[in-house]
């Protein structure tokens, strides 16, 4: 179960960052084409993806070792038979 949730946060991670680098350049050429606005408008769109990119990995990051200590801190389980 510990291989599949970090498999899951790994994705997460990856799609943190690779979604605001892709998505907000093309969203901004985009409108560009849309709206008939200048090509300073990718600029903005690329500036925000990275900035986006770097706050979601760094979140991730954050929640992955905030997960990772608090799974240290826990006692073993018990099992039936180790009753006092």
């Amino acid at each position: 179960m510990k291989e599949l949730t970090l498999v899951i946060w790994i994705t997460q991670l990856g799609l943190s960052i690779i979604v605001p680098l892709v998505g907000f350049p093309i969203a901004a050429a985009w409108l560009c084409d849309r709206f008939s606005i200048g090509s300073w408008l990718i600029w903005v769109g690329l500036a925000l993806g990275v900035y986006s990119a770097f706050a979601g990995g760094r979140s991730s990051i954050r929640a992955m070792t905030r997960l990772s200590k608090e799974k240290r801190d826990e006692p073993p389980p018990v099992s039936f038979n180790d009753h006092d």
